[in-house]
């Protein structure tokens, strides 16, 4: 037993050492600790948290308790709640909101979750064009009175009779202009507005590019249905890069923090792609069959296999990171293909002879030092010397090709993971050092 279980009630536990605590604590115990916080804190506390720890905290909380934390969540933290939970208990929780919110709950559930229509806030502060700019006041007023959720008002959003978005209007130009001045007369017409099924990582794009801190969602007539603000963006954008992360590194994407996935899940993630890319390596071996002649007669070879073999891999995964990245961040776009191909064959080259300079020099100076290569010892040098510089550019330019070609696939790009690059040069950079030992040493070690 814990101390947080043998605490008190007269006993309090900050938000912060519970928090530091909260991924070693089992279920009973984070609702007990939760139990001692402070009302303030609590608050705080279980709205700092993520959906997936809110669904788990409440699961644990009485049917009281449950209604009393539900009802602190803005509607769109509320949905985000309740994707969190399975499709048998999301009528219960649904049941604990009050009206006007479940109805904005179920709203936003009709959208997709990475849709910014999923993300929005159907609160924000509304103004009409004709009031004055004393009267909009004394209007904002009145709604933040009405618990309008002080996160999303930021700026006041100007709407006609049928909802159609005009404009908008910053508190500080309110404050500033006269009292009998028009709303349309100090509102802003050139705002950035996003349509309510765009992308949720072209959303996070606008923010970063305009750098706002909430954006309006409109519908394909120009209705405004909400507001995506800076804090919910920012999250979308720590996934969408977790789960990139993951998929790079060769895995499917956790669906929760690494500690918190089961055995059985994170088995099953990880081991589809490794049997993937195990299949793909066993063309490894079945290449070198096509070579076992070769191997036998020049034994030397072999030593320098995992050479070439690392060295085309390794240049590969870069581009394909590089590549995909650039992606992400929309630098790169389908049609710059063309451009970084150009780019990486020059990388390539450049690398490629680099990499084979210390290659060559590694096996003069090796012959020199020990004289173990034997008389053709420039040849060989001069194989491996090529064989590193055309695995290390055909690696680059499968690895930015890659997720180009994926991209045109409507396939993920961040799927061209850079095991899988590593996959398919490690085959044909195989296929090609031998192939060109072949025809180098033919007569001489071969």
């Amino acid at each position: 037993m814990t101390e947080l279980t043998r605490a008190t009630e007269d006993q309090r536990l900050s938000g912060a050492e519970l928090s530091e605590a909260w991924r070693i604590l089992d279920a009973g115990e984070r609702v007990d600790g939760f139990r001692l916080l402070s009302p303030t804190e609590g608050e705080e506390f279980f709205l700092a948290l993520s959906a997936h720890d809110q669904f788990e905290l409440m699961a644990a909380l009485t049917p009281a308790e449950r209604k009393l934390w539900v009802r602190l969540l803005a509607p769109d933290d509320a949905a985000d709640l309740l994707q969190e939970a399975p499709e048998a208990e999301r009528p219960a929780l649904m049941a604990l909101f009050d009206e006007p919110t479940r109805r904005e709950v179920t709203t936003l559930l009709a959208y997709a979750e990475d849709d910014a229509g999923g993300l929005m806030s159907p609160r924000f502060a509304r103004v009409r064009p004709e009031m004055s700019v004393d009267e909009a006041i004394l209007y904002l007023r009145k709604q933040a009175s009405q618990k309008l959720e002080l996160e999303t008002i930021y700026y006041a959003y100007v709407l006609d009779n049928q909802q159609r978005l005009l404009g908008v209007v910053s508190f500080r130009d309110l404050f500033r202009a006269k009292g009998a001045s028009a709303v349309r007369d100090v509102m802003h017409t050139d705002l950035v507005s996003v349509p309510e099924n765009m992308d949720q990582e072209a959303v996070g794009r606008l923010f970063a590019q305009h750098d706002l801190v909430a954006l309006p969602v409109v519908d394909s007539e120009g209705r405004m249905k909400g507001i995506v603000t800076f804090d919910d963006i920012v999250d979308v954008v720590q996934e969408e890069a977790t789960e990139d992360i993951h998929k790079i590194g060769g895995s499917q994407a956790l669906d929760a923090p690494y500690l918190e996935v089961g055995l059985p899940s994170m088995v099953r993630k990880r081991a589809v792609w490794l049997a993937v890319l195990f299949l793909g390596e066993m063309l490894t071996a079945t290449a070198l069959g096509f070579y076992v002649d070769e191997i036998e007669r020049a034994a030397i070879l072999a030593v320098f296999m995992p050479l070439i073999i690392s060295s085309g891999g390794n240049s590969g995964s870069q581009a394909s990171t590089l590549v995909i990245r650039a992606m992400a961040l929309s630098e790169v776009r389908l049609r710059d293909w063309a451009r970084v191909l150009r780019r990486e064959i020059a990388s390539g080259l450049a690398l490629g002879l680099i990499l084979a300079a210390i290659g060559f020099l590694r096996i003069v100076l090796g012959h020199e030092l020990g004289g173990k290569y034997g008389e053709h010892f420039l040849l060989l040098g001069a194989t491996i010397g090529l064989s590193l510089l055309s695995v290390v550019l055909w690696g680059s330019l499968a690895g930015a090709m890659l997720p180009f070609l994926l991209r045109k696939l409507r396939f993920d790009p961040a799927s061209a993971s850079a095991p899988l690059v590593a996959t398919i040069v490690d085959v044909t950079g195989l296929i090609g050092y031998f192939s060109l030992a072949s025809w180098l040493l033919r007569g001489t070690l071969l």
